[in-house]
């Protein structure tokens, strides 16, 4: 008799440890889902570009990047706000520390 209660004993431990597995892997599915839908990617159409035209738009950032790092320009025009190249930028900064 001993030998049928730890086989009922095995039985129920097993079926108890299965579904709390399922569950734990249920619960795990729906949070991945919950977290995932919001930031599906946007099917292909309105406002998708092709690889060609995302690497001539990175070429044009690169390239107003550039001009701007090299080159004199107002930022603000009233306030006597201006940009300077990095590098003359970077020699003000130097000669104003060894004040």
């Amino acid at each position: 008799m001993s030998d049928a209660s730890a086989t009922s004993e095995s039985k129920g431990s097993f079926t108890a440890t299965l579904l709390a597995a399922v569950g734990g892997f249920s619960i795990f599915l729906i949070i991945l889902v919950v977290a995932y839908l919001p930031n599906k990617a946007a099917p292909a159409g309105d406002g998708v570009k092709t690889p060609a035209e995302r690497k001539a738009a990175l070429a044009e950032l690169r390239g107003k990047e550039q001009t701007t790092a090299t080159t004199y320009g107002w930022v603000d025009k009233d306030k006597g706000v201006v940009r300077l190249p990095l590098e003359r930028a970077v020699e003000l900064t130097i000669q104003e520390a060894k004040k």
